[in-house]
């Protein structure tokens, strides 16, 4: 399974960067493919390509404000969670996503 991420917060600092890493983390023990692009205050960091959107199974949105450029996920398959969910309980939303 492939998916992509993208994370987000209101302040676009720490969170942000926190709950990529624990999705990463998590997704490596599982042996999951995943890429996570980070919208924080340094703007938008290892931005999801075209392909990388087609290529995927699933999109999660790790997201407690609007996300820039949303749009281009309108024809995927796409999970939101808060932010919160993702630093207090990463493997239940990574098992969301894999039941997606």
């Amino acid at each position: 399974m492939k998916i992509i991420a993208v994370t987000a917060c209101p302040t676009g600092i720490a969170h942000t960067y926190m709950a990529a890493d624990s999705l990463k983390k998590e997704a490596q023990k599982r042996h999951i493919h995943l890429k996570v692009e980070t919208q924080g205050a340094m703007g938008v960091e290892n931005q999801l390509t075209s392909a990388d959107i087609t290529q995927s199974d699933v999109v999660l949105i790790a997201s407690d404000v609007d996300v820039e450029q949303a749009e281009r996920f309108s024809h995927s398959k796409v999970l939101r969670a808060s932010i919160e969910d993702v630093l207090t309980n990463v493997s239940s939303v990574l098992d969301r996503c894999l039941s997606a």
